[in-house]
């Protein structure tokens, strides 16, 4: 992250931010969390369309550097959620990584 912490550190400002500006019951936050993931994956997908120019009405909308950015945000926000229902976010992503690899005989 340029020089200004990992990834997992920029993950984790942002969910303390989100945490303080949050307006939700305490309850909620894992909910509303996953499923804003669906939002940004619905943001991705229209900016594919976009790029593509696959809707007529729109034309080419949207270009491959904006898909890029959507996919970036499906991302942060899955990594976010994600440390909002384990502390141990970091370890579970990479033993996943992990056994997906191991199931595929890459590791």
């Amino acid at each position: 992250m340029d020089g200004n912490g990992s990834t997992w550190d920029g993950v984790h400002k942002l969910r303390g931010w989100l945490d303080n500006e949050n307006q939700a019951a305490a309850g909620d936050v894992r909910l509303l969390r996953v499923l804003k993931i669906s939002e940004e994956v619905g943001e991705a997908a229209e900016a594919i369309t976009g790029a593509l120019g696959a809707n007529p009405r729109k034309g080419s909308s949207h270009t491959w550097e904006d898909v890029e950015k959507e996919l970036s945000d499906v991302i942060v926000t899955a990594m976010v959620a994600l440390s909002t229902i384990t502390p141990e976010a970091e370890k579970v992503l990479n033993a996943r990584v992990q056994r997906l690899q191991e199931r595929l005989g890459l590791s």
